[in-house]
């Protein structure tokens, strides 16, 4: 593990939901909602919880619109527009600040672009720049702070010896997107041939043409995404071909699906991160809201997280005021901290500071609508929404730390009927425009009465959308439609609309298999879980790991935690099918791994589905370990075009293989995690009592975590 020396740490922090235009040039960059709300979230991290000082803080934002209250407190912190002109005049500040050993933080969430290359003498250019859209970019001077000049920007900071980190929740391909989110990056995804200021503020086009051809003198294509990358982390939202979503991850509003778990992660952890440990809980979480959207590591993964400058703690808020009932608190941070309805807290008494213990949790709060530029109001949550019961008084003073979001267990649904007649991917032919009332309203029909997926209500944004296709099937979207739901189902087909109603249970089941996770386990260090080649050897980039169909690859499992864990491991299939891998040819609903033992290294072929259309598709091992005993077998799942089958009494079972542990003199429990499991498991016809969000109760005594190994297979 690499370990960096406390330092200062500066920050440049750029968030664009409003893109100016003008009539003279096309708008090819729609205003985009959680882009300033994601800095604001990372703005409150690094001065509350870093305890960063304002003045190593460089913040440039632009709001569509605010109150004036939220508005007055950006003016009072200084906030500078995000012009082309003003983000290069940031990087030079700091680079002019910052001293060799200190730390750089970059964070930019907005649109990415694509634009025909200014420079067409520079090999592995490919007629075409890549590049972070400035708001400006629609005025007649409007330019794109393209790639040539960002590798400049940041060979600098690096030649000086800062620890330079950047994060782009941003991405350069493009869409129309079809469900409650949006795509940071032009809706057409065109590659924009405006004719440009070619003028660079940067450097002179000498220097970075020279800059350019140093850093990918190795390999043209050097830059693992669109930056070519020398002695900095880069976490990108997304592969190149990908999408960068935002949605509202609580039903209410909008952030960067990147910046949201990547701050998630760190509010809610308890223990040292590694940039490597932070992406792949980053990664597991995206890919369980949006399969297209992959994010990229590129550079030292084992490098901590901010260095080593502090004791690592949650995201932590006081308890200002106190409901006569009991009911609602509220809390002294708001707007300006990047909150929004839906975020949930633990409440700590006011004498406590060990926040890694949850048995000293007395409650968990839910902001609500009514949050304020610097304060917010939560209501108490009962033991059906929060997973523990309220244990004690709650006093001004209290700690409310923020804790990761739960499992959506009832998942919800938009049905769309309002595509219009065009040629566009997400138009109709004329014919099919009237059939998609009374195509919508089938499947609304067979909706009623389940309790897995329901119908958004007003003001509600959905998981899914539901929508007629320009072949005459339904397609089920987020975001974009998804791909390998096979067969297809036709509008004509009156079994279609149940069959819809059915995939969508299922992959609501399969989605909440993928956010299972637990970032604050102390386990999840002791286990090594990896992927190695034919030959037994780790991949050079394990984060990005691509395989051919049939090739032969070795995965290894190891325990060095300091007792024996219960493990089972699943395949997370691209059929939408989730199985089981036997340990040592045993096939049981867990696996009891001793203390420093490594099981043989198990042998495995992926192959693609026998189906048309699979050129390439991503695969994801995941491993369960617990204290007590789970049953994982709650958790497998048939291929989308088979139907479930009822599971039977697993949790019978269960008890019965833990009695039998229990008379050769074991201390066994059943982990609480096994509720959570047997309820994400259960048949069709018994949907989930919990009413939106399920958590595991804290017991020290009853730890569970996971890892991922995510591969890519292509033909």
């Amino acid at each position: 593990m690499t370990n960096i020396n406390e330092s200062k740490l500066y920050a440049l922090l750029i968030g664009i939901n409003y893109y100016e235009s003008i009539q003279t040039y096309p708008q090819l960059y729609k205003n985009l909602g959680g882009c300033v709300r994601d800095i604001d979230l990372v703005d409150s991290y690094l001065r509350d919880t870093l305890g960063v000082p304002s003045e190593q803080i460089w913040k440039l934002t632009a709001p569509v619109e605010e109150s004036n209250e939220l508005s007055a407190f950006r003016a009072a912190q200084g906030n500078i527009l995000p012009t082309y002109a003003n983000i290069v005049n940031a990087f030079a500040e700091i680079t002019a600040v910052a001293n060799p050993g200190e730390q750089v933080y970059i964070h930019y969430s907005g649109h990415g672009g694509r634009a025909v290359t200014i420079y067409p003498e520079l090999e592995g250019k490919h007629r075409q720049d890549e590049g972070i859209v400035p708001m400006d970019i629609g005025n007649a001077d409007g330019r794109y702070l393209r790639d040539v000049e960002m590798a400049t920007l940041l060979k600098r900071l690096n030649d000086k010896g800062c620890i330079v980190t950047v994060i782009f929740d941003s991405c350069h391909s493009g869409g129309a997107t079809r469900g409650d989110c949006a795509i940071r990056g032009n809706e057409n995804n065109l590659v924009d041939s405006t004719a440009r200021n070619q003028d660079s503020l940067v450097a002179e086009r000498q220097e970075l043409l020279d800059n350019w051809r140093i850093l990918t003198q190795v390999d043209p294509d050097l830059s693992g995404g669109w930056l070519p990358n020398k002695d900095y982390i880069f976490i990108a939202a997304c592969r190149p071909t990908e999408y960068a979503y935002e949605y509202a991850v609580n039903g209410g509003q909008r952030n960067g699906a990147l910046t949201y778990w990547m701050m998630d992660t760190l509010t809610s952890s308890t223990s040292v991160l590694t940039y490597k440990s932070l992406y792949s809980r980053i990664k597991g979480m995206i890919q369980s809201k949006f399969p297209q959207q992959l994010p990229m590591l590129i550079g030292d993964g084992d490098r901590l997280v901010f260095g080593d400058r502090r004791e690592y703690k949650p995201y932590t808020v006081t308890v200002i005021k106190v409901a006569q009932d009991s009911q609602e608190i509220t809390l002294d941070a708001g707007l300006v901290a990047g909150l929004s309805s839906g975020t949930r807290f633990a409440i700590y008494p006011v004498d406590v500071s060990d926040f890694s213990d949850k048995t000293q949790q007395i409650a968990i709060a839910e902001l609500t609508d009514d949050i304020e530029a610097d304060k917010s109001s939560a209501k108490i949550l009962d033991a059906a929404a929060g997973g523990i019961e309220v244990k004690g008084k709650i006093e001004p003073g209290a700690s409310a730390v923020m804790v990761a979001a739960p499992v959506d267990l009832i998942r919800k649904v938009r049905l769309f009927a309002n595509k219009q007649a065009g040629d566009k991917e997400q138009d109709l032919p004329t014919n099919l425009v009237d059939k998609q009332t009374v195509a919508l309203e089938k499947v609304r029909q067979a909706l009623k009465g389940n309790g897995w997926v329901v119908e958004v209500k007003d003001g509600e944004e959905g998981h899914f959308q539901v929508a007629v296709a320009r072949d005459s099937t339904y397609e089920i979207c987020i975001g974009m439609p998804l791909e390998n739901l096979r067969p297809a189902l036709s509008i004509e087909d009156p079994d279609a609309p149940q069959k819809v109603c059915d995939r969508l249970v299922h992959l609501a089941k399969y989605q909440s298999v993928q956010a299972l996770e637990n970032s604050a386990s102390k386990i999840t260090e002791y286990l090594e879980f990896e992927l190695l080649d034919r030959n037994k050897q780790a991949f050079a980039d394990p984060n990005n790991i691509e395989l051919k169909q049939g090739e032969t690859v070795f995965l290894r499992l190891r325990n060095t935690f300091p007792q024996a864990l219960n493990v089972a491991i699943l395949d997370l299939e691209p059929t939408w099918e989730i199985s089981q891998l036997p340990i040592q040819n045993i096939e049981a609903s867990f696996f009891q791994l001793d203390r420093d033992q490594q099981i043989p290294d198990i042998e495995l072929e992926f192959e693609l589905p026998e189906r048309v259309g699979y050129e390439e598709a991503k695969e994801t091992l995941k491993v369960f370990a617990t204290k007590g005993v789970a049953n994982f077998q709650w958790l497998l799942l048939p291929s989308l075009d088979k139907d479930m089958q009822s599971k039977g009494n697993l949790n019978r079972e269960l008890e019965q293989q833990a009695e039998q542990m229990r008379t050769r003199g074991e201390t066994i429990t059943i982990n609480p995690l096994n509720d959570l499991l047997s309820t994400i498991g259960a048949d069709i016809d018994e949907p989930p009592v919990i009413t939106r969000k399920a958590k595991t109760k804290p017991n020290p005594n009853a730890d569970w975590a996971t890892q991922e190994i995510r591969l890519t297979v292509k033909r």
